[in-house]
C-alpha cells in the first residue's frame, strides 16, 4: 500500500500542478474523520480556491475529473466523492488496501523504518547525578529518551545515546558526609545529623561496605573501599561508583543502555570550560558589573542577561552546559535532543544563547528539548510518596519490582511528556482490557496462538491469495496496518512516543473487533491463508511497535 500511495500522490501532484504551478507540494491525503466517508481525504481544493479565485467545490470537482483519468487512479481507487465545501473523500478499491499485508511480511521487522542518509543525532537522556538511586521521574526520562532513539533509528538516523552526570559539587560533597557520618554510627535523628543529608537506607548500605572494604565496579569506573572513617576523599570516590553501579542495576532492569557516560568534571580538567568563556569573551558578548562576568543573552532573545562567573570565582551552571553542547556539535552531531525535566525550562534560553554567542557555526535551535512532568504513583487506592531504601521518593527499581518493565515503560511513555502523569500500579498488574499494555500483548499472544494452532510456517503466506480480504473489519484492519509508516514518521518528527502507544491501542483494538467478526482457521484453503497472512501481517506491525517502546511481544499469556 505504501507504492499505492506513492503512485496516487504523484497523480494528485501533477493534477495540482496543472491547476496552479507550484501546488504540488499541496499533495497530501488526511484520514477522515468519519471512517464511513472514505478511506483518505484531500483538502487541496479547498486550499487552492482563494489564489486562484474560483468556489472550492467546483474546483474539487474539476479536481476529481481529472484524477478519475489518472492511470493510477484508475487502478487502484473505486470513488471520489465531495462533500461540504470541498472536501475529496476517496475510496480504495479491496486491492489496493491488500498491498499492504504483502508489504509487510516481505518486510518484516523493517516495516516502516526508512533508509539511512549519514545523519547522526546524540540524545541526552536520565543524567542523574550519582548521590542516590533512579527515581520515578529518572524513569519516565529513561523510557522517553530510549523510545525516541528507537524512533529515530526507525527513519534512518545514527543514533548515540549519552548520559551526562555531575561527578563533583556541592550535592556529591554531601554525598560523602551523609555515607562518612553512617561509616562513624550516626543516623537521621542524631544530634549530629545534618539537616541537609541524605537520609535513605542506601547511605547506610553504602557506608557498611565501605567499613568491609568490598570493591565495586560500574560502566566506567571501579573502586576499592579502604575502610578508614576519616578518609574522606576515598569515601567520596567509594559512594559515586557504588552508586553509579546502583543506576546500571537500575538501568540494566529497565533494559537501557548508553553507548557513552559523559563526566561534568571532563569539561574543566580538559580546559573546554574555560575555552568556551574565552570564545564568548572574544566575541563580545560578555561584560563585567557588580564583580561578576555576565552573558548578553538577550542579544538572543532572553529575557535578562545572565550571570556567567559569580564573584567568588565559580561559574553558574549553565556554563558547563554550553561547553559540553560545544562538544555535541564538534563531535559531528547536527543534531541534538535533550531530554530533562520540566525544571529544566529555564536552562533553555540561556544554553541556546551562549551556543550562538560562541560563534562555532551552531544553528539556531540547538539543542532540541523534551520536557517532561513528574510522576505520581498509586497504589491499593492511595498514593505511594516514600520508598524506605530512597528515604524520601519512590524509586524506578520499586515500580519494575512491583509491576514490570514492560508495563512501567508503556504506561511512562503513554501521555506526552508534559502532561501529568499518575501510574496506577493496580492498573499496571490487571490482566484485562482496562489495562493497555496487557490489551496490546494479549492482541500479539492471540495472534501467535492462532499462528500456532495453524502449525505452518509464516513465510508460507507470502504467496498467498488475499483477494479474499473484503469484510469492513479486514479492509479496516489493513488500513491501521497502513497507517503504521507514517505514524512512526511523524511520532519522530513530533517527538511523540506516546503516539506509538496510541496507535497500537487502536491496532489491537481493530485486530480484536476483526477476530470477533471472523473465524480465520476456516476449512477453505484459500480463504484461510488470506486471513492468516493478515493477522501474521498484524502480529509483525504489533511487534515492530512494540519494540520501538522497548517492550516485549509475548507469543503467550
Amino acid at each position: 500500500m505504501l507504492l499505492v500511495k506513492q503512485e496516487l500522490l504523484g497523480s494528485l501532484a501533477a493534477a495540482l500542478e496543472s491547476l496552479c504551478p507550484g501546488a504540488g507540494d499541496k499533495a497530501a491525503f488526511e484520514s477522515p474523520k468519519v471512517a464511513a466517508h472514505g478511506d483518505w481525504a484531500c483538502t487541496a481544493a479547498m486550499q487552492l480556491a482563494k489564489p486562484l479565485k474560483r468556489n472550492p467545490r467546483q474546483l474539487a470537482e474539476t479536481l476529481r475529473s481529472a484524477l478519475m483519468e489518472s492511470e493510477p487512479f484508475v487502478r487502484w481507487v473505486e470513488a471520489i466523492d465531495i462533500a461540504g465545501p470541498g472536501f475529496l473523500n476517496i475510496k480504495l478499491k479491496a486491492r489496493a488496501k491488500q498491498q499492504v499485508v504483502s508489504e509487510v511480511l516481505a518486510a518484516g521487522a523493517a516495516f516502516g523504518a526508512q533508509t539511512g542518509g549519514g545523519r547522526r543525532m546524540l540524545v541526552e537522556f536520565v543524567s542523574a547525578n550519582p548521590t542516590g538511586p533512579l527515581h520515578v521521574g529518572h524513569g519516565r526520562q529513561a523510557a522517553l529518551g530510549d523510545a525516541l532513539c528507537n524512533l529515530y533509528a526507525t527513519q534512518g538516523w545514527d543514533v548515540y545515546r549519552e548520559f551526562y552526570y555531575n561527578d563533583a559539587g556541592a550535592q556529591i560533597a554531601t554525598l560523602a558526609t551523609s555515607t562518612q557520618l553512617r561509616a562513624q554510627g550516626f543516623k537521621p535523628g542524631d544530634p549530629q545529623w545534618p539537616e541537609a543529608a541524605y537520609n535513605g537506607e542506601y547511605i547506610a548500605d553504602i557506608a557498611a561496605d565501605f567499613l568491609a572494604k568490598k570493591t565495586v565496579r560500574s560502566d566506567d569506573r571501579e573502586f576499592t573501599a579502604s575502610g578508614d572513617v576519616n578518609d574522606l576523599e576515598g569515601i567520596r570516590l567509594f559512594a559515586v561508583a557504588y552508586l553509579r553501579h546502583e543506576q546500571d542495576l537500575d538501568l540494566k532492569a529497565f533494559d537501557v543502555k548508553f553507548d557513552n557516560y559523559f563526566l561534568e568534571s571532563s569539561l574543566y580538567t580538559s580546559g573546554k570550560v574555560d575555552a568556551a568563556v574565552q570564545r564568548l569573551r572574544e566575541a563580545g558578548k560578555t561584560y563585567e558589573q557588580d564583580g561578576a562576568l555576565w552573558l548578553k543573552s538577550t542579544d538572543y532573545g532572553d529575557d535578562k542577561d545572565r550571570v556567567m562567573r559569580k564573584g567568588d570565582g565559580s561559574y553558574t551552571y549553565f556554563v558547563p552546559d554550553v561547553a559540553y553542547h560545544i562538544t555535541k556539535w564538534e563531535r559531528g552531531f547536527a543534531k541534538a535532543v535533550n531530554i530533562q525535566g520540566t525544571d529544566h525550562h529555564g536552562t533553555i534560553a540561556r544554553v541556546r544563547a551562549g551556543l550562538q554567542a560562541a560563534g562555532v557555526g551552531i544553528p539556531e535551535g540547538y539543542p532540541d528539548y523534551v520536557l517532561h512532568t513528574m510522576v505520581r504513583v498509586m497504589r491499593g487506592g492511595e498514593e505511594v510518596k516514600i520508598s524506605k531504601r530512597a528515604g524520601s521518593y519512590v524509586t524506578l527499581r520499586d515500580l519494575i519490582e512491583w509491576t514490570s518493565k514492560d508495563a512501567v515503560r508503556f504506561f511512562l511513555l503513554s501521555r506526552k511528556p508534559d502532561t501529568e502523569y499518575t501510574f496506577d500500579v493496580d492498573l499496571a498488574l490487571a490482566q484485562n482490557n482496562d489495562n493497555p499494555v496487557y490489551y496490546v500483548q494479549y492482541a500479539h499472544a492471540r495472534i501467535s496462538s492462532v499462528l500456532a494452532a495453524w502449525g505452518g510456517q509464516v513465510a508460507q503466506l507470502a504467496a498467498a491469495d488475499l483477494s479474499a480480504l473484503e469484510s469492513p473489519q479486514a479492509q479496516a484492519l489493513m488500513l491501521m496496518l497502513a497507517r503504521y509508516p507514517e505514524m512512526l514518521r511523524e511520532a519522530a518528527q513530533d517527538f511523540a512516543p506516546h503516539d506509538v502507544t496510541f496507535y497500537l491501542r487502536e491496532l489491537a483494538a481493530t485486530y480484536h473487533s476483526y477476530y470477533d467478526a471472523e473465524r480465520i482457521l476456516v476449512d477453505d484453503e484459500r480463504l484461510r491463508n488470506a486471513r492468516l497472512a493478515l493477522v501474521a501481517a498484524t502480529a509483525q506491525v504489533l511487534h515492530n511497535g512494540l519494540a520501538v517502546l522497548g517492550v516485549s511481544a509475548p507469543q503467550k499469556m
